[in-house]
């Protein structure tokens, strides 16, 4: 049987989770105040939605800088200066006092933030021995999961019953408290890298995911004609184009693409992975929708609801390692994927005359299940990637779960979008809903499915799974 977390090994994973949830949670928390900001500002409520967009584009530019700067400046000081970052910038968004200011400032605060979940998982990676990997990861999973979920019912509290100011000036005590425990507990870095920056490799980057990022989701959402949003699609190809054979080429790359060849890190991170992700990522946002515009009630009632998928989420964290350790990456990965996508579908069964025992126990297996397939493929990714590369594949793993979320969101959006101009309806309906779900669910599994060409005894090192550790 492999060890349990140490004490040592568990706090810095948990100090990492702590200031990577006040990350996750600042790309969701303002949506439901953006009507407030709107009237503060002056502005139109769909005007305000560049609030979350620029938030969103500047971490997906900046994530690529990831691995440099932690091999260049240290995990530990590179992280301690993004979370001060990210503190400061957001006292400069509740400051803002118009459009424009919060723009700026939320482009800071995207900026300073974006570097923290790959770094944070180097922090994790280098603490953690092989055979603590499972539990180590698993905690730094949790604001991915978590954020989505909680982040609206959070920000609409504040707003209704504080103002939108305080969405943001929460992230003070929050800052200055994952500083001090960042500082007295991850132990400061050892030998230090000393390459050139790659600075054509991160231009190429940059361009490619934020081309693909806003005209993807414009595409979807509808925000700039279809010629504008083609015209960024063709960009983002022909950067990420130059971007590989760059990469492929250059002396020092800013990411090493060699680390797509190990197996099991390209499956969960290039491969199935990402199309698993981004079923499971539409469902946080489907669900607090369907049962406001679908069912009609109220944000305190559907949000109560989604709690039960939040619940899901945390008590499957308890068995997760042991299921990992008796069945394997390769069978739980298809085996619980498979039951993600089919309790993903099964939430379009749901209906307001549905029995409520049933109702929160589809939402209950629906969170589980995803959070038991989130943490197998943040896992298995890392298994058998070597110390050279790790910094590398931090890097690329939080490119690919960036994309996955906001591709997740959007193509939820564009389904439901797309499924009432099929139906001719002049609003949405729960059948558009029921839809959306069947689709996303479908994807789920046969992404799953994918798996079954994997090793039997793929990251059985890492799982402890007896059969072939």
């Amino acid at each position: 049987m492999p060890p349990v977390l140490t004490p040592h090994s568990r706090n810095i994973a948990l100090a990492v989770a702590a200031a990577l949830f006040a990350q996750f949670l600042d790309g969701v928390i303002i949506v439901t105040a953006l009507p407030q900001m709107a009237r503060d500002f002056g502005v139109g409520t769909l005007e305000m939605s560049i609030g979350v967009t620029i938030y969103m584009l500047a971490v997906t530019i900046c994530i690529p800088a990831a691995a440099w700067l932690a091999d260049r400046f240290g995990a530990r000081r590179v992280f301690l200066t993004s979370v001060a970052a990210f503190t400061v910038a957001s006292v400069l968004c509740a400051l803002a006092q118009d459009l424009p200011q919060f723009v700026v400032a939320r482009a800071l605060q995207g900026m300073g933030g974006a570097v923290l979940f790959p770094v944070g998982r180097i922090i994790v990676l280098r603490s953690a021995q092989k055979s603590e990997i499972v539990s180590a990861i698993g905690l730094t999973i949790w604001p991915a999961l978590f954020a989505p979920v909680l982040g609206p019912a959070l920000g609409g509290f504040l707003t209704e019953y504080a103002s939108w100011h305080w969405n943001f000036w929460i992230n003070i005590p929050l800052g200055i408290i994952n500083f001090l425990l960042i500082w007295r507990i991850v132990p400061r870095d050892g030998e230090l890298k000393q390459r050139p920056f790659d600075m054509v490799g991160f231009l190429l980057t940059a361009t490619a995911l934020a081309c693909l990022v806003y005209g993807f989701e414009s595409m979807v959402q509808g925000t700039l004609p279809l010629t504008s949003a083609s015209v960024l699609a063709v960009v983002a190809l022909v950067a990420g184009v130059l971007t590989f054979l760059w990469l492929r080429r250059a002396a020092y790359p800013l990411i090493d693409l060699s680390t797509f060849r190990i197996p099991t890190f390209a499956a969960t991170d290039a491969k199935a992975g990402v199309i698993i992700r981004i079923g499971v990522n539409a469902a946080p946002f489907l669900l607090p929708l369907m049962f406001q515009v679908a069912f009609g009630l109220d944000a305190f009632s559907a949000g109560g609801l989604v709690v039960v998928y939040f619940l899901g989420n945390l008590v499957i964290k308890a068995v997760t390692t042991p299921t990992l350790r008796r069945f394997g990456f390769r069978s739980v990965l298809v085996v619980n994927g498979c039951l993600a996508g089919l309790a993903t579908a099964a939430c379009g069964l749901l209906t307001p005359e549905t029995l409520y025992p049933l109702l929160v126990a589809i939402l209950f297996l629906a969170g589980a299940t995803r959070s038991m397939q989130f943490t197998a493929l943040a896992t298995l990714a890392f298994a058998d990637v070597d110390a050279e590369r790790r910094s590398s594949a931090t890097t690329i793993s939080s490119m690919s779960q960036q994309l996955s979320m906001v591709f997740g969101v959007a193509i939820a959006a564009g389904c439901l979008n797309l499924f009432q101009l099929w139906r001719g309806g002049p609003v949405l309906a729960l059948a558009d809903f029921q839809a959306s779900f069947f689709l996303v669910g479908a994807v789920v599994v046969l992404g799953s499915l994918t798996f079954l060409r994997l090793r039997p005894e793929a990251g059985a090192e890492v799982s402890g799974h007896r059969r072939f550790a």
